[in-house]
């Protein structure tokens, strides 16, 4: 219930029926040109195995007409149960997604075309659109997706600056850290090229809570990451990749929001069997929500899964003193770019008449 910093878990036959399985990924650059795979586990990606330019849960029934990567992201939280679509029974949308997931996109597309404004937009914008009746859910897409691209481009870091030759852009500390990041500390050969990230997957052994993302057949309440869309067990419990630009704002990490500060999660790459053993429920900072609280860490309970995860914790890193640590956490607040901040584009009404959150918060909470 609510948007933004008033959302609550509900009451009564509105609250929630299980928290979202995975943290949020934040949106920056993901409009890039050689972006080519998206989610934690990987399950959109470019090519054509379906014969529409894409790899995604949709299969073949993915709509015509998409733009790019970031377009065909945008369909899926809006069908999603936990994100936007909504509980069984709570409304037409989630039904039809049950039925095949193509079945609710045609009524998103008409809801937006009965709203007047929405449909003048599109019909002045678009050519090919001539009455409300003409727009598509991949038009609506594209516009998510071209704004999402134009609103959270962030190029112009420190980091940025300096590597275009301002020499004073970071300070010692921040060179320290970026030393370390491309030499002893080994972070880049994951976090590697123009978006630091190779877009690949690597199991990082992070702390197991929460309802996991399961699948019809297995109802364990883990998530098995990129094994869930491969069905290879060298990708058991691997995980994308982030990106690191404005790091710094997207608490907190991990594909389930295990650490919730910087220096942890960088603690965890470099020793992750101790940090994991160290780990505590309380460091997940999760929303309290009562109902839930008896489930939340109850697979930490099955000994069995608990040494399959076990198995794949990767080995140590390098050993840091606490003083490079702290370097590393400087130069990921040296990827930081806030020139621009999203938030002043939220405007005051939608033409929806739902209404808008404009409680000044922090830039994490754009992260979708």
């Amino acid at each position: 219930m609510g948007v933004g910093t008033h959302r609550t878990p509900g009451t009564g036959s509105d609250k929630i029926k299980k928290r979202v399985p995975r943290n949020s990924q934040a949106l920056f650059n993901l409009g890039a040109r050689d972006i080519h795979t998206l989610f934690h586990d990987g399950r959109l990606a470019l090519g054509d195995e379906y014969g529409n330019g894409f790899n995604s849960p949709a299969e073949e029934w993915l709509p015509q007409g998409l733009d790019n990567l970031l377009a065909a992201q945008a369909l899926f939280p809006l069908v999603a149960q936990f994100e936007m679509a909504g509980n069984l029974a709570e409304n037409d949308v989630i039904g039809a997604v049950h039925d095949r997931i193509d079945a609710a996109w045609p009524i998103l597309a008409a809801r937006v075309a009965d709203i007047p404004a929405y449909a003048e937009h599109f019909i002045r914008e678009k050519s090919h659109i001539d009455s409300p009746g003409d727009i598509r859910i991949s038009d609506i897409a594209n516009a998510l997706g071209a704004f999402m691209n134009a609103t959270w481009q962030r190029i112009d870091t420190p980091f940025d600056l300096y590597l275009r030759g301002d020499k004073t852009a970071l300070n010692n500390t921040e060179l320290r850290g970026m030393r370390l990041f491309y030499g002893e500390a080994n972070c880049a050969s994951c976090h590697s090229g123009m978006w630091l990230s190779d877009q690949s997957f690597h199991a990082l052994g992070l702390p197991s809570f929460g309802p996991g993302r399961t699948r019809r057949h297995n109802l364990l309440a883990r998530d098995l990451g990129r094994l869930a869309e491969t069905d290879d067990i060298k990708d058991a419990y691997a995980f994308r990749t982030p990106m690191l630009r404005n790091v710094a704002l997207t608490a907190p990490y991990g594909h389930n929001g295990a650490w919730a500060t910087l220096e942890d999660i960088i603690r965890h790459h470099l020793d992750p069997l101790t940090m994991r053993e160290a780990w505590t429920p309380e460091d997940a900072k999760l929303p309290l929500v009562p109902w839930l609280q008896s489930v939340d860490f109850i697979i930490q309970q099955d000994r069995i899964e608990m040494a399959r995860q076990a198995a794949r914790v990767p080995a140590a890193g390098p050993a840091l003193s606490d003083a490079e640590i702290q370097s590393l956490v400087a130069f990921m607040h040296a990827l930081t770019d806030e020139r621009d901040d999203p938030l002043s584009l939220v405007p005051a009404s939608v033409p929806s008449g739902l209404p808008v959150d404009r409680v000044p918060q922090q830039l994490s909470a754009v992260s979708p």
